[in-house]
């Protein structure tokens, strides 16, 4: 890989070490004075992207290509799964409140990470920065490096546990289930079409979706 002196498999592991030492903190501790949840989020995002595009200098590449062809049907296919996504969900939040007692509580506290930010700073972070820096790093950058050191289904399911397990710090079961779905969700869809375009509106949208315009709590 050019970009970096480091063997593919060493730099994919460092930078997965990398990204549990930035989330894990960010969701033991959510706020440090005015820098809260968001700004914390935001900005590991931001270094653990960067970082992703300096190490690994095909991935523009990769992401020109992408923007390059097919625009209207990548469009189409990134709305349809934020719909079915939405409603997997939908019916999972039912579910879950029919079976497990504390669910209702967990589900209204992964709310409680809104904190006192506004409706429209979370939009335009997640629109901006946290929907496709979630997908350019976790899918883009951590599950492509997995699977090229340890094949296409493996790759994508280490990179789909790996997501899940940070989130294991926050103490939700509901919330480290979500982000399973979720990371194996988005991580098959990455796997089909191989298009960050389409990952990063899919997931994009349907965090402005659940978590400010139709939330479940």
């Amino acid at each position: 890989m050019r970009g970096t002196d480091l063997p593919e498999k060493k730099l994919v592991w460092l930078m997965i070490l990398l990204g549990s030492a930035m989330f894990v903190p960010m969701f033991v501790i959510q706020h440090l004075g005015g820098f809260d949840f968001w700004w914390w989020m935001s900005t590991s995002l931001l270094v653990l992207v960067s970082l992703s595009l300096l190490t690994d200098r095909n991935y523009l590449s990769l992401l020109g290509a992408d923007l390059s062809e097919n625009l209207f049907r990548k469009i189409m296919i990134a709305l349809a799964s934020v719909i079915l996504l939405y409603f997997v969900f939908y019916f999972g939040n039912w579910i879950s409140r029919q079976w497990f007692s504390f669910a209702g509580g967990q589900i209204t506290g992964i709310y409680h990470f809104k904190g006192e930010a506004s409706s429209w700073r979370i939009i335009l972070l997640m629109a901006l920065v946290i929907g496709p820096g979630e997908e350019l790093f976790w899918r883009g950058f951590v599950q492509r490096h997995l699977s090229g050191r340890y094949g296409r289904l493996t790759g994508f399911f280490m990179a789909a546990a790996v997501y899940a397990a940070v989130h294991i710090a926050t103490g939700n079961f509901m919330l480290v289930m979500a982000a399973l779905i979720c990371g194996l969700f988005w991580g098959w869809l990455y796997l089909r079409y191989r298009s960050m375009l389409i990952n990063v509106l899919s997931h994009t949208l349907w965090d402005i979706a659940v978590f400010v315009v139709f939330p479940f709590s």
